[in-house]
């Protein structure tokens, strides 16, 4: 049976906190990265189109094979959008998923910033019923924050994500505020 962890965050953007993670779930026979369509409690962000781009710079960045994207969320928004204020949901996603791998078994994945907040998680008693959760915090503390508050500082940010990443966030001037 195929393992595969479900690694969702906002991506906004895409940091070497977020690699950190990844790399500690090479033992998985696929990874899949989830951004956000909409946040859960209402944080601002990119489109969801230019951080699903960012996301496929930061993939290529780490030439890991068994990293993908997912665009899930995309999809599920758009099959199930009810208002203004929907947002997909990780049960949701975790369950459009299930029936897109039917044989494989899926791990979703909780970053720092998600672990203290997972009780507030929609059915976050069914998920882990039905599916194993990894608390997984960063190997290294570089957040997404960092990233768009040097941005908006016009400090370098090479140091806080892929080489790519920075060429997209420099290029496109974003987090400029």
């Amino acid at each position: 049976m195929a393992t595969i962890a479900v690694f969702g965050s906002a991506f906004n953007p895409p940091s070497l906190g977020h690699q950190s993670v990844i790399s500690s779930l090479m033992h998985f026979d696929q990874i899949l990265l989830v951004p956000s369509i909409a946040h859960a409690w209402g944080k601002s962000m990119l489109e969801f189109n230019v951080r699903c781009q960012m996301v496929e710079r930061f993939i290529a960045d780490m030439a890991f094979t068994k990293v993908k994207l997912s665009r899930i969320e995309s999809q599920l928004y758009q099959d199930h959008q009810k208002s203004d204020n929907y947002s997909v949901t990780t049960f949701e996603v975790l369950c459009a998923l299930q029936e897109m791998y039917p044989d494989a078994e899926l791990t979703f994945v909780v970053g720092p910033d998600n672990f203290l907040n997972f009780s507030k998680f929609y059915k976050n008693d069914e998920i882990i019923q039905r599916w194993s959760v990894l608390a997984c915090p960063e190997k290294l503390a570089v957040r997404s924050s960092d990233i768009r508050r040097n941005c908006s500082q016009n400090v370098n940010i090479s140091h806080l994500t892929t080489a790519s990443v920075r060429q997209f966030i420099e290029e496109n001037q974003l987090y400029k505020v």
